[in-house]
Formats: structure tokens, sequence, C-alpha cells
């Protein structure tokens, strides 16, 4: 890689340190790099032409998010899942969500139809999607929504971060078709209660929407994880 001269930009060791970031950790979640992978920096360096600075700063950043560990003598790797970790994780993510739901709930029902319509547009009136991953991600727009639009800016970011946390392992719920349709019948189920201020009807199948993925959570394998790396995207 030709080196740019410093005085060019002074934010280029933070932008390239910010890049490195980001392909690793995309390649985590992709399973290209799997749970017990062990790595050195100048693996790193030399597969993504830049030199051991940047890569450094990349991984002590995701060493503080709790994806890698580092071990001084032997290099880095990806960070085991710990399963009891992720439920409590699901467990919070229960709680913050039913809270959502009720609040929207008490709001006027014209207020809530407005703030949900995106939502009710796309899972209830528009043609479904078919493919997992696309569906992964509205899946994650959807629950980040209707915490966001219950109003409280704190419960949202707190949200945000927890789903940002579980994301590595939710991904595979979405590579089973039926899981496609399953997750599309009960958030219009999720909508319609809310929409008609059925509180503890919302709840009861939005915990149970969660309950159902967080048993899948349960079931996954490195085999699996293996399995999703080779699927094609």
């Amino acid at each position: 890689m030709e080196e740019v001269p410093q005085k060019r930009s002074k934010d280029r060791p933070e932008a390239l340190a910010d890049r490195v970031y980001h392909r690793l950790k995309n390649d985590i979640f992709d399973f290209r790099l799997m749970p017990g992978d062990r790595f050195s920096e100048s693996e790193v360096a030399e597969r993504m032409d830049v030199s051991r600075t940047p890569v450094r700063q990349a991984l002590f950043r995701l060493e503080r998010e709790g994806y890698v560990d580092v071990w001084f003598r032997s290099g880095w790797q990806v960070r085991q899942f710990d399963f009891a970790y992720f439920e409590e994780l699901y467990d919070l993510r229960t709680v913050l969500e039913c809270e959502a739901v009720k609040r929207l709930c008490h709001l006027p029902a014209d207020q809530t139809a407005a703030l949900l319509m995106p939502l009710t547009c796309f899972w209830i009136d528009e043609p479904r999607l078919e493919e997992g991953m696309a569906v992964s991600l509205h899946d994650e727009a959807f629950h980040i929504a209707l915490v966001t639009a219950a109003g409280n800016s704190e419960m949202a970011r707190i949200h945000r971060e927890l789903t940002e946390k579980i994301r590595i392992i939710r991904r595979l719920d979405f590579t089973r078709e039926d899981r496609i349709s399953a997750t599309y019948n009960e958030h219009a189920r999720i909508l319609r209660a809310i929409l008609h201020q059925h509180s503890e009807e919302a709840q009861r199948i939005l915990t149970s929407h969660i309950a159902v993925s967080r048993a899948e959570v349960r079931k996954i394998t490195i085999h699996m994880l293996q399995q999703a790396r080779l699927a094609p995207e």
C-alpha cells in the first residue's frame, strides 16, 4: 500500500483503524472468522494491506466490545459464544420491548397509527421478502422502531446497544424459510394488537416471538455456524 504523506490527512490513521474495525466486525458477524479462531495482527495487516497500528487500534476496540480476546504471546482470538450471556441479553430485550408496547398502547389511537405506519406498510401491506439476510435487517429495524416510537430516548439507546450485541447470533434465526414466514406473521399480529390498543395481547405475542428466537439460540452449534458461513450470500 502506497504511503500517504501525513500532512495530507491528519485523520488518516483513525480512518484506517475504522475501516479495519468494520471489516473485522463483518468477518465475525458473517462467520468468516469463527468463534475460537486465532490470528495475528500481522496476518490481518497483510490481508487488509495496512500497517499493524490501525489493526491494533481496531482490535482493541473489538476487545472492549466483547468480540475478541487478546493473548499477548499468541495473538488474538475470536471470543467463544457465551450462551448464558446471550440469554441474559434476550431477557433484557423482552423487558424493554414489552414496556415500549405498553406505552404505545396507551397513546391516542391515531398517534400510534401514525407512528407505526411505516411498519404496518412493510410487514402487513407490502409483498413479502424471501431472502433471509434482508429479512433479518428489517426484523432488527422493526424492533428498534417499536422501542423508538415509545418516546423514551434513553430506553431506545440501550435497546440499540443491546441489538448490536445479539446481532452476531440473531442472524442465524433467518437461515430457515419457516422462520422468515413466522416473523412476518408474528410482526403483523403484534402490530394489529398495538393498533387496537390490546396491550396484554401485544405483550404476550411479543414475548412469545422473542422466546422462539431465544430457543433457537440455545440450539446453535459450531457446526451450524460453519454452515451459515458457507451458505451463499
